[in-house]
C-alpha cells in the first residue's frame, strides 16, 4: 500500500499512538498534500527548538557505506516511503538525543569491531538495535516495576490495574509501532531499565536528555529490558478486561528475570 493510503488508516485514538498523534498527524498532514516523507518530516522538524537531523530520500545512501556511519557522518537520516521509516522519523523528532546517543554509540561498536579485526556485531549492538526498533520507556510506581520484573503478570496487570493511572508508557520502537498498526495479542515491548531524577510528569525533551545521558555500552552490554506483552496494559485493548485474557502461558510467560533490577522514577 501507498505511504499515503497507510497514513489515512491510521488510528491516532490508539492508547499507543496517543503520545504520537500530534507530530505524526503533523507530518501525514504534508504527505497527503503531496509531499516526499523526507520533506516532510523536514518540514515539521524545522518548527522544533532542536532539530538533530535531518531527512533525505534513501537512495542518497553511498553504496557500501554503512547507514549508521553515513547518519554520524552526513547528519541525515536515509528515508523510503514507508510506515517503518515513518516511525523512525516521529522518534528523530521526539527524541533527537537519543537517537543521536544510539547512532554515536552504533559506531563506536562498529570501529571497535574493525580494530579487532571481529565481524560480529556484539551485544552492544545488538541492545542498541533492540531498544531502537522494540523499545519502551515506562514511568511507574515501583510495585509496577517490581511486578514488571518478576513477571508477575497478575500483581502487574490485574491487581495492579488502578495503579496504571500513575503510569506512562511510551513505545519507542519504530518496528513495535509498526506491527501496532495490526494488534496481535502476542506483540511485545522491550521496556528499558532506568533510574532518573525526573520530575513526576516530565517534558518530552527531559525525558529524552534523561534517557540519553543513562545510555552506555557497558549498561547496554547487560541487557537492560524486560519484556512486557503490550495489549495486556489497563486500558490499550478492551479484551483485557477480562482477568482470563492473562491465562496465556505463551504470551504471558511465568517466571523470575533475576539479575535484572528494576528502577522507578
Amino acid at each position: 500500500m501507498p505511504l499515503a493510503g497507510a497514513l489515512v488508516e491510521l488510528d491516532w485514538s490508539a492508547p499507543w499512538l496517543v503520545p504520537w498523534r500530534e507530530l505524526g498527524e503533523a507530518v501525514t498532514a504534508r504527505v497527503l498534500r503531496g509531499a516526499a516523507l523526507p520533506a516532510a518530516l523536514n518540514d515539521v522538524a524545522s518548527s522544533l527548538a532542536a532539530q538533530a537531523i535531518s531527512f533525505v530520500e534513501h537512495s542518497a545512501l553511498s553504496p557500501g557505506l554503512a547507514y549508521e556511519q553515513f547518519v554520524s557522518d552526513c547528519g541525515q537520516c536515509p528515508t523510503r516511503e514507508n510506515l517503518h521509516d515513518f516511525f523512525n522519523g516521529l522518534c528523530w523528532l521526539r527524541f533527537p538525543k537519543i537517537k543521536r546517543r544510539f547512532n554515536t554509540l552504533q559506531v563506536q561498536a562498529m570501529q571497535a569491531a574493525t580494530a579487532s579485526g571481529k565481524a560480529v556485531r556484539g551485544p552492544v549492538r545488538d541492545a542498541l538495535t533492540l531498544f531502537d526498533e522494540n523499545g519502551a520507556l515506562l514511568q511507574a510506581p515501583p510495585a509496577l516495576w517490581a511486578a514488571l520484573q518478576e513477571r508477575d503478570w497478575r500483581a502487574l496487570l490485574v491487581d495492579g490495574r488502578d495503579s496504571w493511572r500513575e503510569a506512562r508508557l511510551t513505545l519507542f520502537g519504530h518496528a513495535l509501532l509498526e506491527k501496532l498498526v495490526a494488534p496481535r495479542k502476542a506483540i511485545t515491548a522491550h521496556i528499558y531499565l532506568f533510574d532518573l531524577c525526573l520530575s513526576a510528569a516530565p517534558q518530552w525533551a527531559e525525558l529524552d536528555a534523561g534517557v540519553a545521558a543513562d545510555l552506555s555500552a557497558e549498561k547496554l552490554s547487560q541487557k537492560p529490558f524486560l519484556p512486557l506483552p503490550v495489549l495486556g496494559v489497563p486500558g490499550w485493548c478492551v479484551a483485557n478486561a477480562a482477568p482470563a485474557f492473562y491465562a496465556d502461558p505463551a504470551v504471558f510467560r511465568p517466571g523470575t528475570r533475576t539479575g535484572a533490577q528494576a528502577h522507578s522514577l
